[in-house]
């Protein structure tokens, strides 16, 4: 079975396209929920292994995850003319089975898996303690959290946003326009002519 995200591979000059078993897909936890950003992780493999860290980004694609902090290696850049440059931390991408999610309970790693509740709401649920783990809250671009927002003085109002003020009509507006006002209209239109 291919899975989105395989890559292909080019050798010679025919395209193979290699097949990915069920096995080596990534886990779901990640794949499978719009709010995969500020997960608390774990590392299992390489240099930050078994460091804990919040994901900023995933591309789901390449079955990477960008775990805040952590995976970190310098660059080194600016050395122009005078200025001697300077090194700037860069986060290296992680491949998603190399890092498990946290259970917010009692803070270890484990595994979890969805399932729905009384009310038919679908929660994740850690394997380890049967806790449900709840989601983060969606962030948009701009730093906005929808759940969090509070109306300011200058925001309109869901009531008047829903609200119809407009009755569509089959009128031109020049004609709704002079209904509204009371203006009748005496003036003939002539005839014109095209050549």
């Amino acid at each position: 079975m291919r899975l989105p995200g395989c890559i292909a591979v080019v050798q010679g000059e025919r395209l193979q396209v290699p097949e990915c078993s069920a096995a080596a897909a990534p886990c779901c936890w990640v794949l499978r929920t719009a709010r995969a950003a500020w997960l608390q992780v774990e590392i299992l493999k390489g240099k930050d292994a078994g460091k804990q860290g919040l994901v900023t980004q995933v591309i789901q694609a390449r079955h990477w995850i960008f775990v805040k902090g952590m995976n970190v290696h310098y660059r080194y850049v600016g050395n122009l003319g005078d200025y001697p440059g300077m090194y700037i931390p860069s986060e290296a991408p992680l491949m998603i089975q190399h890092v498990t999610l946290i259970d917010p309970a009692d803070r270890k790693p484990t595994d979890v898996e969805w399932r729905y509740t009384e009310e038919g709401e679908r929660v994740r649920v850690s394997m380890r303690t049967g806790r449900i783990i709840p989601l983060p809250e969606v962030e948009h671009p701009d730093g906005v959290v929808p759940e969090l927002w509070v109306d300011g003085p200058k925001d309109t109002s869901e009531d008047d946003a829903v609200a119809k003020t407009y009755k569509p009509s089959l009128k031109t507006f020049e004609e709704e326009i002079m209904e509204l006002m009371g203006i009748v209209e005496t003036r003939r239109a002539r005839k014109s002519y095209w050549y």
